[in-house]
């Protein structure tokens, strides 16, 4: 895998993972909290979106096959699943697929926020898993290949942890407004990969579509 594709990778993670349109219900669920508190949710969510990216980058791939799932019909099913994604986040609303009510109550509630849910599933929900799967099933069986996405994995988790690190300046300074915007940008990105992954999902499983 070259850099180029690594750069790809770890850019469209970054989008469905969306860090900074999270800082709000981050920022909501830890306003109890002291600074050191903060800090430990900040770290706690970062490493469970590794911890789960990482276990479904290697595991992603035999499950479909297990399952006898073509990776065609995957990537028809996850552009389909990216696009309610990106529709809800060109509205700058947090999907139900990230996170229902009960979710959103329950992060207030919660000591573990970082892990659930912010962790998951608001940071490592279905878009950010579907990714890994879909990136490490392009060349299965491959362990350099699988290994290879370590380093984006790794970059987006860093990402989380340095935006929730930083979530009351970073809130102070966009404001509402300019998340909003940022996360209206993150869903026009997603809604084009959305579309490629169908393109790409219906063209093998209907050679003829693509003549």
């Amino acid at each position: 895998m070259d850099i180029a594709t690594l750069i790809q990778a770890a850019l469209t993670l970054f989008a469905i993972v969306d860090p900074i349109g999270v800082i709000p219900v981050f920022l909501m669920a830890t306003q109890s909290f002291t600074k050191a508190q903060r800090k430990r949710a900040a770290w706690v969510a970062a490493l469970t979106v590794w911890l789960v990216l990482v276990v479904f980058t290697f595991t992603g791939e035999p499950i479909l096959r297990f399952f006898s799932i073509r990776i065609e019909a995957f990537s028809v099913a996850g552009g389909l699943l990216l696009l309610l994604l990106a529709m809800s986040m060109l509205q700058a609303h947090i999907s139900p697929l990230k996170q229902t009510p009960d979710e959103a109550m329950e992060a207030e509630e919660k000591d573990a926020v970082g892990v659930v849910p912010l962790g998951i599933p608001l940071l490592a929900g279905p878009g950010a898993l579907t990714h890994v799967i879909l990136a490490a099933g392009a060349a299965p069986g491959d362990v350099f290949h699988q290994a290879a996405l370590l380093i984006p994995v790794t970059l987006v988790a860093l990402s989380v942890w340095v935006s929730f690190r930083a979530a009351p300046a970073i809130a102070q300074r966009l404001g509402k407004t300019g998340i909003h915007v940022v996360t209206r940008l993150m869903g026009l990105i997603i809604a084009a990969i959305s579309i490629e992954m169908l393109a790409r999902g219906l063209a093998g499983l209907f050679p003829g579509l693509a003549a």
